[in-house]
């Protein structure tokens, strides 16, 4: 049995004396857990975030890689340099990556062959907006962005992650219910089945406003097999307790 993933996304939040509390109080705090933990920082973090955790289960995933290997853009970070500072994950296709920089679903699966290629895990991320949830389409959009990143990695496919990210539960304080998220989830893993003979590796995550007062119930679900956590990963109470809900 796969362990889960609890895998808190930082966004465009921290900096070198918080990031030290929040690493400090999450490396006393943790133990040994028994889920597969990671925290995705800002990229000018990375390498302190990879000191600090060095020696402890907490795994360094990056926010964004680029779709190219090397070359003439400026700004970008490719997989292979992240390999190099140890980051073993790095998200794809966020909904917010998607929205503000227009991102399409071939990019992303661009994005998610560079990291394979480099050894590093893609996180991919697929999910509906609420006009689209509320005109049915909840299930031919995932399937659409997951599907792009099936067609260009299938010979890797089951090296990837996926989370399920409806847009209108994040930073809103809205969460899909338990049921909600296990339907997509549900979805998720048949499209995967059909596409390898490894899917069951693959972890699905729910990331949507997971936070310490729901964690347990979303986690207990058949298809979740952990959580990419916002806003409660930069609190380590809150972070340590959705931690210990996967257990």
């Amino acid at each position: 049995m796969k362990k889960k993933l609890i895998a808190g996304n930082w966004k465009m939040n921290g900096g070198l004396a918080a990031n030290e509390a929040l690493l400090t109080a999450l490396r006393d705090g943790l133990g040994q857990p028994a889920c597969d933990v990671a925290v995705a920082v800002p990229a000018p973090y990375l390498a302190q975030v990879q000191a600090l955790a060095a020696g402890t289960s907490i795994a360094v995933a990056a926010q964004d890689v680029s779709q190219h290997e090397s070359g003439a853009f400026t700004g970008e970070v490719s997989a292979t340099m992240l390999r190099e500072f140890g980051v073993r994950y790095a998200l794809v296709g966020h909904s917010e990556r998607r929205q503000y920089h227009g991102e399409t679903d071939d990019v992303v699966a661009a994005k998610a062959q560079r990291a394979l290629a480099a050894g590093v895990a893609p996180i991919v991320c697929v999910g509906e907006t609420l006009a689209e949830r509320e005109a049915g389409e909840t299930e031919t959009v995932v399937k659409r962005q997951l599907a792009a990143v099936i067609h260009l990695n299938g010979h890797c496919i089951s090296e990837i992650v996926v989370a399920y990210e409806p847009v209108w539960a994040i930073g809103t304080g809205r969460t899909a219910t338990p049921e909600q998220a296990q339907l997509v989830h549900a979805v998720l893993r048949a499209q995967l089945a059909a596409a390898s003979e490894k899917a069951d590796r693959i972890p699905l995550l729910y990331g949507g406003s997971m936070n310490a007062a729901n964690a347990a119930q979303l986690l207990a679900q058949p298809d979740i097999d952990g959580g990419l956590v916002g806003g409660a990963s930069l609190k380590a109470a809150d972070f340590l307790q959705i931690i210990a809900a996967a257990a």
